[in-house]
């Protein structure tokens, strides 16, 4: 099952699903905002991504750039946990489909990946 960690206040993320939705694609929303996100699954993310954590961050941000998060980067654990505690920073919408993932700016790249 098709899978999209989701924020509903970002255009690219509610633009996604409406691209599954108009494709009849049955998938599963998470609001990693309201339900946060585990270690684990970031560690899932970033294999799916074939990315290191630090390549699916927000570096623009506000948070990011206010707490000085740069010297962390380098170390993928440190960067997992960075995320944990503040699941804003990572880049979003973010769309799993079985072993392969992509970061959907802009939303439109999920037609050529859902048919692969």
């Amino acid at each position: 099952m098709i899978v999209i960690y989701h924020n509903p206040l970002w255009s690219k993320s509610r633009k996604s699903v409406e691209i599954l939705n108009q494709r009849k694609i049955q998938f599963k929303i998470i609001e990693y905002l309201k339900v946060g996100i585990t270690k684990l699954e970031l560690i899932q993310i970033a294999k799916k991504l074939n990315l290191k954590p630090k390549d699916f961050i927000r570096k623009n941000d506000k948070l990011f750039k206010d707490n000085d998060f740069k010297s962390l980067l380098e170390n993928d654990n440190k960067t997992f946990d960075l995320i944990v505690k503040n699941p804003k920073i990572l880049e979003r919408p973010i769309v799993l489909d079985k072993n392969k993932a992509i970061i959907a700016r802009p939303p439109e790249l999920l037609n050529d990946f859902l048919f692969q």
